[in-house]
């Protein structure tokens, strides 16, 4: 590792769970710092599709999904911020865990979703297999994708929307309430 790099880092696509995902993903390409790395760009065509790498910055790495030829899908671009350091958690915790240079975990949970996919692309996908959110505990660390706290933000949402409904129903009321006043003000105004 050279003198001015003070972080070793992985970035890696996976399938969920570890999940085959060769049957529809051609290869990855990662398009590094172009300033930082003698070749920023790296291909993979076989699993594991990752870049592993030492660095001082934090920069956005584009990640580059071709699919195989014969589904006739063009290639989807995506981004991901590198974090070197803790974000999350009070200003103690994240000290405490620079000071002892535990690793920083960043995942990002991308859903390809396919509008009106090819015929191609469609069988490709549903003769191999299904893609699915992992299951309670069988990735630790990892739990902001399992498919309980999907359920769980569901609920959230809903709560939002019930609270966002019931200020609309209140507001109604007390509009409805000023405009009977304000027509009763008219009629009191017309007989002076």
């Amino acid at each position: 590792m050279p003198a001015d790099h003070t972080h070793s880092w992985t970035i890696s696509v996976a399938g969920v769970d570890g999940a085959d995902i060769t049957h529809f993903i051609k290869k990855v390409q990662f398009k590094l710092h172009a300033d930082t790395y003698a070749n920023p760009t790296r291909t993979f065509e076989h699993p594991p599709f990752e870049v592993t790498e030492s660095g001082w910055g934090e920069f956005e790495i584009q990640i580059k999904l071709f699919f195989h030829p014969e589904s006739n899908e063009k290639p989807l671009t995506l981004f991901h911020y590198l974090k070197l350091h803790p974000y999350l958690g009070d200003e103690g915790a994240m000290e405490l865990a620079r000071s002892q240079r535990e690793p920083v975990m960043s995942y990002i949970y991308e859903e390809l979703v396919f509008n009106e996919p090819t015929e191609a692309m469609f069988d490709i996908l549903t003769s191999n297999g299904s893609v699915r959110l992992p299951t309670k505990g069988t990735v630790k660390g990892r739990g902001e994708f399992v498919v309980e706290t999907e359920a769980l933000e569901l609920d959230r949402l809903g709560e939002g929307l019930r609270i966002v409904h019931e200020q609309v129903r209140s507001v109604r009321e007390k509009l409805a309430q000023r405009e009977k006043d304000v027509g009763e003000m008219r009629k009191a105004l017309e007989k002076m």
